[in-house]
């Protein structure tokens, strides 16, 4: 059993982003991540030790394939990047030179897995430059062409095994605790969070979402802050959550435009927001993470403790029956966006059928949430 952990400075970091259409122009956010890595750390880091540094969805590659609907097989072989490769290799020499953990996301090729294909991929870079942990995006939103584990699930199931840390592995660490990874999207699930903390996550990394399109009345964060704190206050974790800073759409773009709204901030294990900024616009958050307070919480208390008094076979059949389909792009190139939506469209249809959803009373015309009526036999 290694020793006591102190506590230390966990930074999450909003940069401005250039979206690439080439893999070079990787290189411009790459500058501005590594001037904001230098700008935060000796702001914070007179007064503690920075041991975790975050960096929010988009921070190396923006977001143009999904902006302007760029065919997934031409964006993995033309935009995205080889994990390791160069531009972890400059990551990897900030970590070491301030001694830190550095998390990031960024859509990378997985050879191993399948050729043609890119994902969604969460990776973590040791102070010693290594690479040691690396996770791959499980939902995306509707307009995201990224490929998942269970768009190939059969091969990512032959390669990894069929267990959850197959697809929500934890990084257990002796320095800054246990570290799990999501991005954007897979918050949108409790059960995301949940699979990260039965499995002893202890701090949970989720870079991004795209606030302005789900705030939530008049509180700064809206539903991104809100979900933050819930995952916190239910898993009993810590939550360092970098929100994408202004993005230019294309490299040749005159003005960015802010897509996320701000609002990065880090959440204790009771759902306290111990850090919070407003403003995306090369900005940094910053909290305090003391494993041994969480360690000591989650072992000694009764009360808001809620993991320890789960009753689980009370859920065991509510995911019986699928609703997205499996192996979508295992053969076949994932879709561009109209016939994506098509897809998303099947799903809703499926649980207005089995009674999840009910239909409101006026439907508009041309409604496809409810399959077409049977014609019956003909001829």
């Amino acid at each position: 059993m290694s020793g006591p952990i102190a506590p230390y400075l966990a930074v999450g970091l909003s940069t401005v982003v250039r979206s690439i259409t080439s893999r070079a122009q990787i290189a411009h956010n790459l500058d501005v991540v590594e001037e904001a890595m230098h700008a935060a750390v000796s702001v914070v880091g007179i007064n503690m030790p920075v041991k975790l540094i975050a960096l929010a969805e988009g921070a190396l590659t923006g977001f143009a394939d999904e902006i302007l609907d760029i065919p997934h097989v031409t964006a993995a072989r033309d935009l995205f990047i080889d994990i390791p490769g160069p531009e972890t290799g400059r990551l990897a020499a900030l970590a070491r030179h301030y001694d830190t953990y550095i998390v990031a996301q960024c859509k990378a090729r997985w050879p191993e897995i399948l050729p043609d294909r890119f994902f969604n991929t969460l990776f973590v870079i040791s102070p010693a430059g290594e690479i040691v942990h690396r996770a791959a995006k499980n939902h995306v939103w509707c307009r995201e062409r990224s490929c998942t584990p269970h768009d190939v699930y059969d091969r990512w199931v032959e390669l990894f095994g069929d267990g959850i840390d197959a697809f929500y592995p934890v990084l257990r660490t002796d320095d800054i605790g246990n570290i799990g990874t999501i991005c954007c999207s897979d918050g949108e699930y409790p059960e995301a969070v949940r699979a990260l903390a039965l499995q002893g996550a202890e701090v949970v990394y989720r870079p991004s979402e795209a606030v302005p399109m789900t705030q939530a009345g008049p509180d700064p964060g809206g539903t991104w802050l809100l979900q933050n704190r819930a995952h916190a206050h239910f898993n009993s974790l810590y939550m360092v959550c970098p929100n994408a800073g202004p993005v230019y759409p294309t490299p040749d773009s005159r003005h960015p435009y802010d897509i996320a709204g701000g609002n990065a901030h880090v959440v204790d294990f009771h759902g306290a927001v111990l850090g919070h900024t407003v403003s995306g616009y090369n900005s940094f958050v910053s909290g305090i993470i003391d494993i041994e307070a969480l360690r000591q919480f989650r072992t000694m208390n009764l009360n808001s403790n809620w993991l320890k008094d789960l009753r689980t076979e009370v859920f065991r059949r509510m995911y019986d029956d699928p609703i997205h389909p499996a192996n979508l792009w295992l053969t076949d190139e994932p879709v561009r966006h109209a016939e994506a939506d098509e897809i998303y469209r099947a799903n809703i249809r499926r649980l207005v059928e089995r009674g999840a959803y009910t239909p409101p009373a006026h439907a508009f015309p041309g409604a496809r949430y409810i399959a077409p009526p049977d014609p019956g036999p003909t001829g």
